[in-house]
């Protein structure tokens, strides 16, 4: 899927419903990874260190909770860390631990929703995780029914909380995020197959029946987000991946994407990921095992 990324054999056993690991590392140096369970990763006193989910690379504060969705590379590195008392705990689960046909009940739509966020990476706030780490640093001490009880009811508890924030773009990796609304997804599938053309309000709002006016509203309601920024986080998933896996140069990536004046696109692109397409290259290629 990621060339040059690991594939990591997860800790999870086949007869397990998840699994938890403690550990207290020296320091945090990757590589980056991915792995096809569902993983849930508290880090503590790592001020400092940086991640990468999927196409996201970002600082940490002194403690952050992540929930990263199946297949989605990630990864932790000391970066400008000090601290000689990093805490990591790492909750593996497979994503079958909530059958479809239970994620798809009303009771369970926040975590239906939550499972969705993830395959982007999910970043918690803080006052969520000053909530809930101590649940999930006790965890361990749990056993059979309980430790199953005690992590459903941690996974619902964040489902409910405020302030995510999810990290990577949208179309980074295969995975297609799932709207709650018919409509929404048959723009979104025509935004997959058309990202590198120009697309107007009014092409997708004739898609979805509507005036551009109530379009704009029904996808703001929907995403969170206006058309032309969804827009822009599917070109940018596009675009990610693109130089990470591709050889084409910065200017041939743009404009195969749908970036056709690159003052604008760089000018984007810095905004978002906070530093150039070139400089992302580098960053995100250092942290990758070669093989």
């Amino acid at each position: 899927m990621f060339k040059d990324i690991v594939l990591e054999i997860p800790s999870l056993a086949p007869n397990d419903c998840f699994s938890v690991s403690l550990e207290k590392p020296e320091e945090l140096a990757g590589p980056l990874h991915f792995h096809e369970e569902m993983e849930l990763n508290l880090i503590m006193d790592a001020a400092g260190t940086q991640r990468i989910i999927g196409d996201h690379i970002g600082e940490t504060g002194n403690m952050e909770l992540v929930l990263i969705g199946p297949d989605l590379p990630h990864g932790w590195f000391n970066h400008h860390c000090v601290s000689g008392n990093i805490r990591e705990v790492t909750i593996q689960f497979n994503k079958e631990l909530f059958p479809l046909a239970l994620l798809q009940k009303n009771q369970l739509f926040n975590i239906r929703k939550m499972f969705e966020d993830a395959k982007r990476g999910l970043l918690f706030s803080q006052e969520t995780v000053q909530k809930i780490s101590p649940r999930i640093m006790a965890l361990n001490r749990k056993t059979g029914f309980d430790s199953v009880l005690e992590l459903l009811s941690v996974l619902h508890d964040l489902s409910m909380a405020r302030d995510t924030c999810t990290l990577s773009d949208i179309t980074f990796t295969k995975e297609r995020h799932v709207f709650n609304s018919r409509r929404i997804e048959q723009v979104f599938e025509f935004l997959y197959r058309n990202f590198a053309e120009k697309i107007t309000l009014s092409d997708v709002s004739g898609i979805a029946n509507m005036s551009d006016g109530s379009f704009s509203r029904f996808i703001k309601i929907h995403t969170g987000h206006s058309f032309t920024e969804n827009l822009i986080k599917i070109r940018l998933g596009h675009v990610s991946r693109m130089l990470i896996n591709s050889s084409y140069s910065v200017n041939e990536i743009a404009s195969k994407c749908g970036f056709h004046n690159m003052a604008n696109f760089n000018r984007i692109f810095r905004e978002r990921k906070g530093c150039s397409p070139k400089e992302f290259k580098r960053k995100y290629k250092g942290k990758c095992v070669f093989i």
